[in-house]
């Protein structure tokens, strides 16, 4: 086992003392919670391609929310096929917004 730092005794110290409080706000650990049972149960692999900027646009977001990207992409699924999912196009539309794409990227070949 490695050693640990001075730093690393003291959080260790504190939290066996029961000195440390989250932080975690209960919409934060709700969402956490959701994440969790979503990868739980997963008894089947999938294999699927995706465009890199698809990709890299999930990426970020997987980022943003604190999630790996392969468990966003399980929870999104799961979302759809269970009917959970909201279309924020559809939304807008029925408002009377225009919806925005964004441009495709294209593969030009193998890259240098």
């Amino acid at each position: 086992m490695p050693k640990i730092d001075d730093y690393e005794t003291e959080v260790l110290t504190a939290y066996e003392k029961g000195e440390l409080k989250s932080v975690a706000t209960k919409a934060e650990l709700a969402k956490f919670k959701a994440a969790a049972r979503a990868t739980a149960i997963k008894d089947r692999r999938v294999n699927i391609r995706l465009s890199s900027g698809d990709l890299s646009d999930i990426q970020v977001k997987a980022l943003e929310e604190g999630v790996p990207y392969q468990t966003l992409i399980a929870s999104v699924l799961h979302k759809y096929v269970t009917g959970r999912l909201k279309e924020a196009r559809a939304a807008k539309q029925s408002q009377g917004a225009t919806a925005k794409r964004r441009p495709t990227r294209r593969s030009s070949g193998p890259r240098a």
